[in-house]
């Protein structure tokens, strides 16, 4: 007689495998901008605005433009400079005052980005006292005018804003008669090339004679520098 066959054995159970561990939440981040998109700019004298601008909120003081765009290190206080120059050679120095703002407040404080002050200097014009700021609704009250340099800003401060002061805000390029290139957006150069900056630039040199003549208009000036 043949002895027993011993049992099976029960199999030993496998050691669980180690989880993936659970991914953090990533901090908040200014948002990723692509390289702007390039259309030469027209170079057509100054026409009259499309759609008037909207009168001043005091008549007996400046009128007071905003300029916004994400950051406030690269677009708007190029615009700011730029607008500047071309308000000095219509006459308007005295008669419109201007700052730049923007949305987002990753770069409050800080200089304009570097790559924005050199494209500047390199056609004549000094950015080193720009000091980014963000926004405030509480501004809207004291802007006759805001110019936002693409649909993004547009959006944010249209949704900042009160029924009364919506339609003070438009685009930069479209009021400068850039609606043709890009819809009237300013792309975003931020992270970019030497020609994106200078391709910024040549759209801003291009729009900013548009409003500096929609603005002398607006305020009966002659456009004859004091």
């Amino acid at each position: 007689m043949s002895p027993p066959s011993p049992k099976p054995s029960a199999p030993k159970p496998s050691a669980p495998k180690p989880s993936a561990p659970k991914p953090s939440a990533p901090k908040p981040s200014a948002p990723k901008r692509s390289a702007p998109k390039r259309s030469a700019p027209g170079s057509s004298a100054p026409a009259s605005l499309a759609v008037p601008l909207p009168p001043p909120r005091d008549p007996g003081s400046p009128y007071r433009v905003c300029l916004v765009c994400l950051g406030n290190i690269c677009r708007s206080p190029m615009a700011e400079t730029v607008l500047r120059g071309a308000l000095a050679d219509a006459g308007l120095a005295e008669a419109v005052t201007l700052d730049s703002s923007g949305t987002g407040d990753w770069h409050v404080g800080q200089q304009m980005y570097p790559q924005a002050r050199r494209a500047l200097a390199r056609r004549g014009y000094d950015g080193s006292t720009h000091r980014a700021r963000q926004f405030r609704a509480s501004w809207f009250p004291d802007r006759d005018l805001i110019l936002a340099m693409d649909a993004g800003n547009l959006a944010a401060l249209r949704r900042m804003a009160g029924p009364e002061d919506r339609d003070r805000i438009r685009l930069f390029g479209e009021v400068g008669g850039l609606g043709e290139i890009g819809g009237g957006e300013i792309p975003d150069p931020y992270g970019g090339n030497e020609g994106d900056f200078a391709y910024v630039l040549d759209l801003l040199g291009a729009a900013a004679p548009v409003i500096a003549a929609g603005l002398a208009e607006l305020l009966g000036h002659s456009g004859t520098p004091a």
